[in-house]
């Protein structure tokens, strides 16, 4: 079996068409652009380039993007002083803090900080617990991204097992929320496996639906998955590879080209699930806008 290709760089750029015009509707009827806030502090590669295309992604769809560059030496009071500010800034209706932030700053007094209408990460505790009974909210994005994955590829969840490899705050728990809800593509059977499961293969095996988020390259080999499951790949790890021009290729936890002889759909890396974070960051950003004139 040659798995089908979840081609996430395809389906993020069809979305984002689509946004363009809902953003250009939405000016007509409101004369309001939304707005979002990206708050970078130091000078971490990784997080630059993950800004850098945010910037481009807001450009793309229309949306208003202000970007506060800081030095890693900037002090905790002045980062809550710059939230405040984007909290009460009528041109802004979400604020992204990019994590990790520097070792003398408590990340979720940061996080805490930001007003819940404008959380467009889903990080804040109103919004975790509005997600949790259900309620309309903002969805972490990479989850968020997950389920369109699987809702515009025609793979149903409803009455699937799906298995999460991987407990974090930023997938693995809130993704198993998302699709233990009763609604439409949710409905699914969920068991979450983590680093201290054991004999992680056994859950995986009984999986309609494997999401692999633990952050270990090739966790997920083929034993592990049955016949014609859907493996969707979250991990992204940079490999040592001298065959290389950077010196490193990127890396997921599934063991792409076995696994990929025996499941039915799959994720690459990169080109899966990365580009949709950044798309529904915009959905959520529209959507903070819309909220603010109801």
């Amino acid at each position: 079996m040659n798995a089908k290709i979840l081609d996430g760089k395809q389906l993020a750029q069809t979305m984002r068409e689509e946004m363009k015009q809902e953003i250009a509707d939405f000016q007509k009827q409101h004369n309001l652009t939304p707005g979002l806030a990206v708050v970078l502090v130091g000078e971490d590669p990784a997080s630059a380039s993950y800004v850098s295309g945010k910037r481009k992604a807001c450009a793309h769809v229309g949306i208003y993007s202000r970007e506060e560059n800081h030095p890693a030496s900037m002090s905790e009071d002045d980062l809550l002083k710059l939230v405040e500010e984007l909290n009460q800034d009528p041109k802004i209706h979400g604020i992204l803090v990019q994590l990790p932030l520097p070792d003398h700053i408590d990340e979720k007094k940061v996080l805490y900080a930001i007003d819940p209408a404008k959380d467009v990460d889903g990080f804040h505790p109103f919004n975790v617990g509005q997600m949790m009974i259900g309620e309309d909210t903002f969805l972490p994005c990479t989850p968020h991204g997950i389920q369109q994955m699987l809702m515009r590829n025609g793979i149903e969840t409803a009455s699937k097992h799906v298995v999460i490899v991987g407990r974090s705050n930023l997938v693995g728990r809130p993704l198993a929320n998302i699709m233990l809800q009763k609604n439409t593509n949710a409905n699914a059977t969920v068991t979450v496996c983590h680093s201290r499961t054991k004999d992680i293969g056994h859950y995986t095996r009984q999986a309609d639906i494997v999401v692999a988020a633990i952050g270990r390259p090739n966790t997920i080999t083929a034993d592990m998955v049955s016949d014609g499951a859907v493996v969707i790949d979250v991990g992204v790890t940079r490999v040592d590879d001298a065959t290389k021009k950077n010196g490193y290729r990127l890396s997921g936890d599934v063991d792409f080209e076995a696994v990929s002889q025996k499941a039915s759909a799959i994720t690459p890396v990169p080109g899966g699930v990365g580009p949709l974070t950044i798309t529904m960051l915009l959905h959520n950003t529209i959507k903070a806008a819309r909220k603010s004139i109801q």
